[in-house]
């Protein structure tokens, strides 16, 4: 693209900043499960867009350009942090400027031995999503909580489709048998298995998603 002039180049980011700062923020929250990080996170996203804004080609999506720089900064930052203390708590809501939103699963039933269950399956998953290594739960993120396709997701993460479904499966499997695991250690009947609409709601679905 043709240089933008200083003015030129303010006037973008701020309308880029308008248009995508809650989602880049929901998406640093996904990631890294708490507000300091996340607003650290998404703050960092936005200076290197800033940086890189003459090389971003406009006929390009500019939401994807958006998540690989945030995914890119996450998975960065955790490498430098293999420890990974971050607790990602699914239940703690995300602050807004219209308020707190939060993310608790809504029950159908009245019946308190189907709610603490509901509730009890939550957790397992929870703490089954915190076990994993950064670049599963990125991709299980982008999938489960931004709705993205693989195509997105090869863009976002710089790989192959090929890649992104196995990296896909390898995380679903390890969350499966963390949830086994720890199912298996509770005084609770285990389950046969997570359903998939139980994982998808406690990842968040329908949730900040772009």
């Amino acid at each position: 693209m043709l240089a933008l002039t200083l003015g030129d180049k303010k006037k973008e980011f701020e309308k880029i900043v308008i248009a995508y700062q809650d989602k880049v923020y929901a998406l640093s929250y996904q990631l890294t499960g708490n507000h300091a990080d996340a607003q650290d996170l998404a703050q960092e996203v936005f200076v290197r867009a800033y940086l890189n804004l003459e090389k971003f080609r406009f006929e390009a999506d500019l939401s994807t350009w958006l998540h690989r720089i945030t995914v890119n900064l996450y998975l960065n930052s955790r490498r430098k942090n293999k420890k990974d203390n971050i607790a990602y708590s699914l239940d703690e809501p995300l602050l807004t400027e219209e308020g707190e939103i939060t993310r608790d699963l809504a029950t159908t039933g009245s019946d308190p031995q189907e709610v603490l269950a509901d509730r009890e399956k939550q957790s397992y998953i929870r703490q089954a999503l915190d076990s994993l290594p950064p670049k599963y739960r990125a991709v299980l993120v982008l999938r489960e909580f931004q709705g993205l396709s693989y195509e997105d997701i090869a863009k976002v993460l710089g790989c192959s489709l090929g890649t992104v479904k196995s990296r896909l499966n390898r995380a679903r499997q390890a969350l499966k048998e963390k949830v086994a695991e720890l199912e298996e250690h509770s005084s609770q009947p285990k389950a046969d298995k997570v359903p998939k609409v139980a994982l998808k709601k406690s990842l968040g679905e329908g949730y900040s998603r772009p």
